[in-house]
């Protein structure tokens, strides 16, 4: 994993920051992520049924891949300097293939841009979620983070 200290950190946009390693997205992550936001649909919950659906098993909600961002974008890359990360929230979120149950997830990292005031840095990241033997990601969304001195 590279480190990038936050004050070269413009020096970097536009360019390939890192990605994380594979990550399995197994039935048990589904299921939990289902009960904590009660969308239990049976195309991520019901294997047997799933089995029959477009897909041939349950696939992952979209917004449990986007949720893996924390993690993945953690594995990819880190940076010195910094004292406090803000979540500043989303741009232009996308989830172009489903993550069937058992596949394998990694994000790769590009830097789109940094914003350096008197106070802090906005550092805006394009992930895209890649699944491993797929020709399509299944995320892509740009990342908004404060970065605090």
């Amino acid at each position: 994993m590279t480190t990038y200290a936050l004050e070269q950190l413009a020096d970097h946009v536009g360019q390939e920051l890192g990605s994380s390693d594979w990550l399995a997205v197994e039935q048990d992550r589904i299921d939990l992520f289902a009960d904590a936001t009660d969308d239990h649909q049976w195309i991520h919950v019901d294997p047997a049924r799933a089995a029959g659906g477009p897909f041939g098993a349950t696939i992952a909600h979209g917004y449990l891949t986007l949720s893996l961002l924390p993690v993945l974008v953690g594995q990819a890359f880190s940076l010195e300097g910094v004292s406090r990360r803000i979540n500043y929230g989303l741009d232009k979120v996308r989830f172009p293939s489903p993550v069937t149950v058992g596949s394998r997830v990694r994000a790769v990292v590009v830097l789109a841009s940094a914003v350096t005031s008197e106070r802090s840095t906005q550092m805006a990241l394009r992930c895209t979620v890649e699944i491993e033997g797929g020709d399509r990601p299944a995320c892509v969304a740009e990342t908004l983070t404060v970065l605090m001195p």
